[in-house]
This record gives structure tokens, sequence and C-alpha cells, in this order.
């Protein structure tokens, strides 16, 4: 969330004295950032950011759930139907568009009506003492939010809920239980009631371990995948590297975790909090760029530099982590950039430029709902529209409508060539985990932007035309790629069909005004973006009505959390002991820990585990897996 409401008053605390039970701090682990076999997996995903309030309504019952006054479809402010049912119900069209992630906004439970306006975009949490892991009732309940969950992982999606500890919403109930767990003027980044949020002591330790405590019981309870952190520079650094990473850790294990450290200027300002144990950074500068160089007609070598900036300065493993973004709740959509005067024909190419090195720079790309469509929208909250009904539907999207981006085209139109990126990134492995060259930058030259990634079996060359005429350019690789290799354009948005490195190591092409092309050798990726079907297979013992189930390290299989635990069948059964099977499709050169669980019939009997170490392997990059592991260890 981007602190910027400029309706909004600063909220007087109240200084009421209060005790609480002050417990003191115990050790905390080292941070940890995603495990190195986690990686590949994320460098590859697509991320798809949505409000789930705005995006469909599954649900009509819950609409006046919770808080009073707070539903009104015709209010920008206020809740307008959107669910977690809503989500679940529309998950087949966000995997259409390519996109393997889901970030959702906040679902926690939020305040009542403050001045005209409601928590409908997730970020004013009612945080209670003792804490909950409530679902916003307008949003659905913690089975739906389970539901949504079971539903991504059975599709092989992904799931980033979005955290805040920075601050509580507006009257908070916390905020009447202990006024003292808050500052009460505003020193710096850190120390500040922002907007008038009440804004958390957490260099108090009793406060901090509250918070962590938070964090720890959502990521226990939900079998999620990421954690997308709100306000992280309104935080102090000591919090999330000594506190709350090492928390969540372990709480679950292996979860990715991005920071919102809202800074726009160059990647030194987001390297603190990678050094500090988060895994990635919302790639604000980055943004900043494409907006100034593509979406207002500006310097390819301000885009340039940017790019040489974030990927030099973290390291090319930190920036293939990088989130990379056109759009958010925080920012105008990015066809709202060029701004008045601009021909819509333009500004379609512009988007359609932008879009492409979205899902060609170094880093993961995020879409923002809506951005499929070329959806219009100014600041906060015009930047929060609903998905209009007739998004769902092939014929309405191929039909050109009023608030989306026309131009000669159609809403289907920017979702073919999202669904192509998506594509040509997924099916190269370049795109996703490839090293970074600088080919051709403008320099007072032609308004081309070039460059070269590189992976051990596949490369490929981008390069881009921003001009209104053709462009003509050698391009030096280097030596990275051998005279005589032939590239075949991916893109086919008319630049020419295939170009080759000739003897001096150079490809000459011309590339035609306002288009790209994606250049890629034919290797590709091996399995890229499939699974190992993996079967595992147990002998075991049960009485009746208990069953064998598989449970370990990564979210096919459960997280380590038995309500998720895997089914097996039985077969081959002779008395009370019979062989229990399952095939699992599992992420490809994965490490992996597991154990087999008895889950009895009887709720009210508890789960038992196998002794032992956790079992382990790592998946093959091909082929299928059998697991034959013998007995179930009692």
């Amino acid at each position: 969330m981007r602190l910027n409401h400029g309706l909004l008053t600063l909220l007087t605390l109240s200084l009421v004295a209060c005790t609480t039970s002050q417990v003191p701090p115990s050790p905390t682990p080292e941070p940890q950032t995603v495990s190195g076999s986690n990686i590949d997996t994320w460098r590859k995903q697509i991320i798809y950011l949505v409000l789930p309030d705005r995006f469909y309504n599954g649900n009509t019952t819950n609409d006046n759930a919770g808080q009073p006054n707070c539903f009104d479809p015709n209010s920008k402010t206020k809740f307008h139907g959107g669910d977690l049912a809503g989500l679940r119900q529309k998950l087949g069209y966000i995997k259409y568009l390519g996109a393997t992630t889901i970030w959702s906004t906040p679902v926690y439970e939020q305040v009542g009506l403050y001045n005209t306006s409601c928590g409908y975009h997730g970020y004013w949490i009612n945080y209670r003492d003792p804490f909950n892991t409530n679902v916003e009732p307008k949003l659905g309940s913690s089975s739906e939010l389970h539901g949504l969950l079971g539903d991504l992982h059975n599709n092989n999606m992904k799931f980033m809920m979005d955290m805040v500890v920075n601050h509580a919403g507006y009257g908070a109930e916390i905020t009447r239980q202990h006024p003292d767990w808050f500052h009460t003027s505003c020193l710096n980044d850190v120390v500040c009631p922002l907007y008038g949020l009440p804004d958390f002591r957490e260099e108090d330790w009793w406060v901090r371990d509250y918070l962590v405590n938070v964090s720890k019981a959502w990521a226990s309870q939900y079998p999620i995948d990421a954690i997308r952190m709100d306000t992280a520079k309104h935080v102090s650094m000591p919090f999330w590297q000594n506190h709350w990473i090492p928390g969540i850790n372990q709480a679950r294990p292996n979860t990715f975790i991005t920071a919102e450290a809202y800074y726009e200027d160059n990647a030194g300002q987001l390297k603190p909090y990678l050094d500090a144990g988060f895994d990635s950074t919302i790639n604000m500068p980055l943004r900043v760029a494409l907006v100034n160089a593509i979406g207002k007609g500006g310097s390819l070598d301000g885009l340039a530099a940017k790019v040489q900036d974030y990927v030099g300065t973290l390291g090319l493993d930190r920036a293939l982590l990088q989130i990379n973004l056109l759009d958010s709740h925080d920012v105008p959509r990015f066809v709202n950039e060029p701004g008045s005067g601009v021909p819509e024909s333009e500004i379609r190419s512009r988007y359609q430029l932008a879009l492409g090195l979205l899902f060609t720079l170094p880093g993961i790309p995020q879409l923002y709902y809506g951005d499929e469509l070329g959806m219009y929208g100014a600041g906060d909250p015009d930047n929060r529209y609903d998905m209009p009904s007739w998004a769902w539907d092939q014929t309405g999207r191929s039909t050109p409508q009023g608030g989306f981006l026309a131009g000669g085209g159609t809403p289907q139109s920017t979702v073919d060539h999202v669904r192509k990126l998506a594509s040509v990134r997924t099916n190269n492995e370049a795109l996703w985990k490839g090293s970074y060259s600088e080919l051709w930058r403008p320099n007072g030259g032609q308004n081309v932007f070039a460059f070269l990634r590189s992976a051990s079996n596949n490369q490929a060359v981008v390069v881009m035309n921003t001009s209104g005429s053709p462009a003509t350019v050698t391009l030096n690789t280097q030596g990275k790629l051998a005279a005589g290799t032939t590239l075949n354009d991916q893109l086919g948005s008319g630049a020419p069909a295939s170009v080759q490195v000739n003897g001096s190591g150079q490809i000459p092409v011309t590339v035609p005004a306002r288009t790209m092309a994606i250049y890629t050798t034919s290797g590709g990726c091996t399995n890229c973006g499939t699974s190992i079907p993996t079967t595992f297979q147990v002998t075991a013992s049960t009485w009746f009505g208990q069953n064998i189930k598989l449970v370990g390290s990564n979210p096919d299989l459960g997280n380590w959390n038995t309500t998720n635990a895997v089914t097996m069948t039985p077969s081959n059964c002779s008395g009370s002991v019979c062989t229990w099977k399952a095939t699992v499709d599992l992420p490809k050169s994965t490490y992996l820990e597991y154990k087999y669980i008895k889950v009895p019939g009887d709720s009210g009997a508890s789960v038992k585990w196998e002794t032992g170490g956790n079992r382990t392997f790592t998946t093959p990059a091909s082929g299928t897996v059998t697991r034959t592991d013998g007995s179930f260890r009692e």
C-alpha cells in the first residue's frame, strides 16, 4: 500500500493507560531466504495481482456481512461485493492468461466506516488482542480461503498473501486496548502515523512479538506459498532481519517473501531489504523508468541505465527475483500515463511495447487485474475500478468497450498479446533464468533498445524500436552467439521472421516502427512449465476408518500442514495391511522432504506421524518417478 490518501486526516490516538502481560522475548534464528531448490520455481512465475472486492462477486449473501454501512457498489471507497468465491469461480480465466501465481490484497478482517471510506482494499486491518486469523466477512470465510488455496494448488498455481504489520486500521480495537503500542508523533519514515493510520511501536518487544505471532499464525493456518509485505520501508530493518523473517521461516519454511519498499530512484535503495533476508522487492525504480521511456515517450537511454542499475547493483540472482510491474493499486494505470493529447493508437503501441519488456527483462512479471484488457484508471481510487461483466466472455472482450484501450484493437487484442508474451516467456528459460547483456541503446543514435538473455540451452535477443519509422541496427553479440546462429521471432509483430549472426558475431536487423521482436534459438527449454508425475508408495497397517496420507515440504505436498496432506489410495490388502499409493505432480529438479501420516476417521482422534527423520529426494529434470518406501515407520 502506498500511503497517499489526501482526504484522510490524522487519527488522534488515545493515551489512556493500560497494562499488558509482558513475557521476555525468546531468541530467534538467523534469517534465511527461500531455499535454493525453489529459486527456479519462483523465477518462472507470472503474478496476477487482484483486489478481490473489485474482481467478481461469487457470493452475494456476504455483501452486507461484517461492518455495517460499508457495502455500496456506487461508492469508489466502499465494498462492491467481490469475494474469494468469485476468485475461485474465475480461476480458469486467470490461468487462461498464463498467470501462475495470484497475489491478493489482504483478506484480514477490516475496521468499519472511517469518514466516508471502508477498507475494501484490505489495508485497514482491525487488529485486536488476542489476535485472530478471521477473514474479512465481506470476502468470505476461512473455509473459502482454504478452498481457494486448494483450487490453486490443484491447478499447479501459487498464492501470495499480502500482510501488513506497520499499522492498524483507523479505530482498530487494539488502539483502544493498548494505546501505548503506537507512535503519536512523526519523526521519520519508520516512526510516523502516516495519514493517521495507527503506527505500531515495533521497537517494543511485546509489540514486536505480537506482530510476529500474528503473521506466523496466518502462515501456519493457511498453506500459502508467498508473502508480499506491505509498507516495509516504514518498519525498522532489525525487526525484519532479526524477528519477522525468521518467524515466518519457522512457521512455513521456504515461503517466498517480497517487500514493498516504496523507493523509485535506484536499486541501491532496495538492496538493504534483500540483505536483511527478503527474497525480493517490488521493482518500483524499473516501473518509473518504463513509464518515462515508453509510456511518456522519453529516453530509452534512461531505461537502459535503470536495467543495468538493478542487475548490476543486486546481481543477476537477485535481479531475477525482483517483481516487475506496470500497474498496481498504488499507481495510475500505465495506459493513463501518456496523458491527454496522445492518440489512442499510439497509446496501444506504447502499451504493447511496455508489456513486452515486462515479460522479457530480468525479474518476475506482475500483471494487475485489468491490465490484460487495457483498463484505464488514474490514481487511487480510479485505479481500482471493478472488472466489467463482459470480461469473462470472449465475445464481450472482442467488442470495443468504453474505459478500455482501443486504438485499432479491442480488449481481446490485449488479452491475446499478454497470453502470447506469457507463453513465450514460459517456454524460453533464457527469459526467466538467463543472464542479461545490453546490445543496444540509442546514445544519440537509432531509438532502439536491445538485449540478450542467455541460459545454457536457450538464448533470446529482444529488440524494440519506439520511433515512428523503421530502424536498422547492427547488434554486437559480444561473442556470446556463434557465427551462423539463426534466431526466430516468437512474437509475430511485423519484424523479420528470423535473423542470423554473421561472421563478425553481429546481427543486422531492421525493426518496423513501434515494434518489438523476441528472437530465440530453437532450444527453448526442457519441460518448461511442466511437472514431474511422482508416485509415492508405502505399506501400512491401519484400523477401520484410518487412512494414510502424504505430507511434505512444498505446496503440492501440503507444506507440512496435515489439513492439506495428499490422500492416498489402498490396494493389495491382506487383512489390515495395504499398499497405499498417490501420484502427485511435483516441480522438476527440486529437493523435497516428506513423511507419511495416519489420519483417523474419528475427528476427535489425533494424527499419527511416522517416526524417524524426514524422507528426502530430488525430482529429476524430466520423466516420471516412483518412490517405493517400504513400510510405514511405527
